[in-house]
């Protein structure tokens, strides 16, 4: 952040794209944020939510391209609601607004059936065990969307985690929702996905992204299919390459625990020799 940024004059300046009293429009998003000026039409025809927005530059490329649809970014952070809120503003996006808050309390903004799209973009991993809940793509957080898509809605989660990609394709299965494309690398599969400054970043440190896009199962999991994703390996320590040495890119939050198996890796290699 520049010296001279001050988040109060930032969030005080950016407030009509920020959605401070959410709740209020559960139930009515698409009629409610729908521009004043249109005629003929009263409602935008899809709502899209983006979850964990960061700056926004996901949500303003969307809302460019689908102007029908309502484009929501959440984000907890209060200087990446502030940026992608400014974002939305600087760039005259009639079509997006910025959220406060986190993935907890969804079913309290949202009715049932009201969205038509989430989409998750390089979210945090949480790599312990300890940690796993907080995942965007658990067990536990999927079942809380459910609910509240529509019954052709699509979520999509991309991440240049392996580990996390390989944890997550596993929970959407053990739930029984409809795996439309499981890729390693979503830039070759699905080219016409906005490319971010983030993920511009990552792939010119070597990273790849990997994608998950799937549709709800009709019915609620059962506890038998919420125990079995639970009965998963839950740190994704345990989901690393065999081939750590393959590649000098590190995912986001894994440095530390690659780190620490490349040099147990090493020693044990070298205790062989000796």
């Amino acid at each position: 952040m520049p010296k001279n940024f001050v988040l109060d004059q930032r969030i005080e300046r950016a407030a009509d794209a920020i959605e401070t009293n959410a709740a209020a429009y559960r139930g009515r998003w698409a009629e409610a944020c729908f521009p004043l000026c249109a005629e003929g039409v009263s409602r935008f025809e899809r709502v899209h939510l983006d979850l964990g927005c960061g700056k926004g530059a996901y949500i303003a490329a969307m809302a460019k391209r689908h102007p029908t649809t309502l484009f929501i970014g959440m984000d907890s952070e209060p200087v990446c609601v502030v940026h992608a809120a400014q974002l939305v503003l600087d760039e005259d996006i009639k079509n997006a607004l910025v959220i406060p808050g986190d993935a907890a309390k969804l079913d309290q903004i949202f009715a049932e059936g009201e969205l038509d799209a989430i989409s998750i973009n390089f979210p945090t991993p949480h790599p312990k065990r300890r940690h796993a809940r907080l995942r965007l793509t658990s067990a536990q957080h999927l079942e809380g969307y459910r609910p509240l898509l529509a019954g052709s809605a699509t979520v999509a989660l991309r991440t240049d985690s392996e580990p996390l990609y390989k944890y997550s394709l596993p929970q959407f299965e053990a739930l029984g929702w409809n795996i439309l494309c499981a890729t390693d690398d979503d830039r070759a599969a699905h080219p016409e996905q906005p490319i971010t400054e983030y993920e511009e970043r990552l792939t010119a440190q070597g990273a790849t992204v990997h994608a998950i896009y799937a549709t709800p199962p009709s019915t609620p999991a059962t506890t038998e299919q919420l125990q079995a994703a639970e009965d998963m390996p839950l740190s994704l320590i345990d989901y690393l390459p065999e081939d750590l040495f393959a590649s000098d890119y590190i995912p986001y939050g894994m440095s530390y625990a690659v780190d620490n198996l490349r040099n147990r890796r090493r020693n044990e290699s070298r205790k062989k020799r000796v």
